[in-house]
Order: structure tokens, then C-alpha cells, then sequence
């Protein structure tokens, strides 16, 4: 077992509106890095193969209500 040690500089304001979540980004855009440049490279078809999903996956994609409703 990992013994994860969690270091918090401000309480979390879980019932805060949009200023605390403006906050919170505030403190962490520090700590991300930005790439300089970011160089996408076509894939070639031949190597595209689709997505599998299990059967039940689909199923219960299928019985959910669409996004928004």
C-alpha cells in the first residue's frame, strides 16, 4: 500500500460559486506547464482501426438519456 501524503495551502470551498473556482485555477496555473509549440503529425488511415466496446458498455450507453435532458 502507497502511503499518499496530501499537502493543501487553502481550504476547499466545495459550495463556492464562480470566484472561488476563478481562485482556484489562479493557484494552479503556476504549476502547468505550457509546451512551446505543439506539432500535430497526420496518422496515416492505414493505422485508424475504430473503437471497440463491450457489448454491456453499449447497453447501458444505449439506455441512458441523451446529454442535457
Amino acid at each position: 500500500m502507497t502511503n499518499l501524503e496530501l499537502y493543501v495551502s487553502a481550504p476547499a470551498d466545495l459550495d463556492g460559486g464562480l470566484a472561488s473556482l476563478l481562485g482556484d485555477c489562479a493557484r494552479m496555473a503556476p504549476h502547468w506547464a505550457v509546451p512551446d509549440r505543439i506539432v500535430s503529425v497526420p496518422v496515416s488511415p492505414s493505422l485508424i482501426h475504430g473503437v471497440t466496446v463491450p457489448e454491456g458498455s453499449a447497453r447501458l450507453l444505449e439506455a441512458m438519456s441523451e446529454y442535457g435532458d
